[in-house]
């Protein structure tokens, strides 16, 4: 959570500071589409949007011959939801983050030099201004509310844990930084776990109108993946979070308590699958399949141990990710075509 502070502020009160790599007001039809996308961070959470993969793998291999048209209705309409409701979020977080400095101190060095490229935050850069992207925050999280309603209407099922579940996320989502802002209550982590879970849970429930244990399991992955990777992003921006008052786990806690954190979370992804298929809510042979993710989740905790490169772990967390996805679509095709 990351930009340059309202009217100049710097987050320890010392004297503004020469904003670095800015662009001035985007221009053109092309210029703005690009920078709202920046700002909703199109290319950098595409990850979300895997979710259709566990869902459908799973679903479509269940359904088999009895598997119509319909169902991929209810689940574009849901992901097109996803995008207004994502987008959101990255624009809420932005603005606040805008506001507040953190983004200011997490991206711009006490040089003034950039340390992560300052594209990603249009409003460090000048190329759009706090109201504008409030705007666009609403006008999103309305467009989702809108989609996923539609979705909801016309799917074939609507469990009330699949509604409640939705209804959940749009109300809590968007306030992790911005509203009830959450993240500075000691709620962040819950959010960026529990959200990603629902994106699974809901557009499933849709379409089979029950939850198979297998799928409830792989939402839980899902989500616990995500953390995953927002754990190191936290622990590289201890600082800059601290001196807002973000309330991460990173920042409560010592050097020791974080890494002892994040090796309990990767602990319960290397555990969660074995235990499940004990318990008999996965096929045995699940464990199997999903040791290419436990490889490289393994070697991503070894090197932040030896290293401290949070960055570096953030980037492997990313790839553990996209490599568990394929792990669990083969699981799902395998598991219920059978």
């Amino acid at each position: 959570m990351n930009v340059i502070p309202a009217a100049g502020r710097q987050p320890n009160g010392a004297a503004p500071r020469q904003r670095q790599g800015r662009a001035g007001p985007a221009t053109g039809r092309a210029g703005w589409l690009r920078t709202y996308l920046r700002l909703s961070k199109a290319e950098f959470v595409l990850d979300y949007y895997l979710s259709v993969i566990v869902v459908m793998t799973a679903y479509a291999a269940s359904a088999g011959s009895g598997f119509v048209w319909e169902s991929l209705l209810t689940v574009g309409l849901f992901m097109l939801g996803q995008f207004g409701v994502v987008s959101a979020v990255m624009a809420f977080d932005d603005v606040n983050g805008f506001r507040d400095g953190s983004d200011q101190a997490n991206y711009v060095g006490a040089d003034g030099e950039p340390l992560r490229p300052l594209q990603r935050k249009p409003l460090l850069t000048g190329a759009l201004t706090p109201r504008q992207a409030t705007w666009f925050g609403t006008l999103a999280l309305l467009w989702g509310a809108a989609l996923w309603t539609l979705a909801a209407v016309q799917a074939a099922h609507r469990p009330w844990w699949a509604l409640l579940a939705a209804g959940l996320v749009l109300v809590t989502s968007w306030q992790y930084s911005y509203g009830l802002k959450f993240s500075y209550r000691s709620l962040g982590e819950v959010l960026i776990a529990g959200c990603p879970m629902v994106l699974v849970i809901a557009p499933y429930g849709y379409l089979d109108g029950h939850m198979p244990a297998l799928v409830l399991v792989e939402a839980v992955l899902f989500g616990l993946w995500q953390i995953l990777v927002s754990a190191y992003s936290n622990t590289k921006d201890i600082s800059g979070d601290k001196a807002v008052g973000r309330s991460t786990v990173a920042v409560r806690t010592s050097d020791r308590g974080n890494r002892r954190f994040i090796g309990a979370l990767t602990a319960t992804d290397l555990l969660l699958v074995p235990a499940a298929a004990a318990a008999g809510w996965a096929p045995w042979w699940a464990v199997a399949a999903m040791l290419p993710l436990a490889a490289l989740r393994l070697r991503q905790y070894a090197a932040f141990l030896r290293g401290g490169d949070a960055l570096l772990a953030r980037r492997r967390g990313v790839s553990a990710f996209r490599t568990g996805i394929a792990c669990l679509a083969l699981v799902n095709l395998v598991h219920f075509a059978g």
